[in-house]
């Protein structure tokens, strides 16, 4: 069992950068995946940033460049720095987790099993 929480949202305008914080707890030792997704009003969820326990990373095409993934060697921690925030980046962020397999699809929403209770980003024009 894994719990997850998040923390760092907040509003900014255009342009600006925020970054977001996800303490994990609980059998993290096991995690093979660490994940953030994000889901707008009105939107399905999506997969922004994936981790593996190798260090491996993956990003939504629309955030490569201007997002960055990054954990702690204890799965302790996870971080996701934004960039270059637009206003379609407004969205809940919910951090995710995902024990002992690998899987070919890190940015969908039904690999994980552990789920924080997302934190607010928004951004201004």
């Amino acid at each position: 069992q894994v719990h997850v929480a998040e923390s760092g949202g907040g509003s900014v305008q255009a342009g600006g950068s925020l970054r977001l914080s996800c303490a994990a707890s609980g059998d993290t030792f096991s995690n093979a995946y660490m994940a953030w997704f994000r889901q707008a009003p009105g939107k399905r969820r999506e997969g922004v940033a994936s981790i593996d326990s190798d260090g491996s990373t993956r990003y939504l095409e629309s955030v490569q460049g201007r997002f960055t993934i990054t954990a702690d060697n204890a799965w302790n921690a996870l971080y996701l720095q934004m960039n270059s925030l637009q206003p379609e980046a407004t969205a809940m962020y919910y951090c995710a987790a995902r024990a002992r397999f690998k899987t070919p699809h890190p940015l969908a929403p039904d690999q994980y099993p552990y789920w924080g209770r997302g934190t607010q980003v928004t951004v201004s024009s």
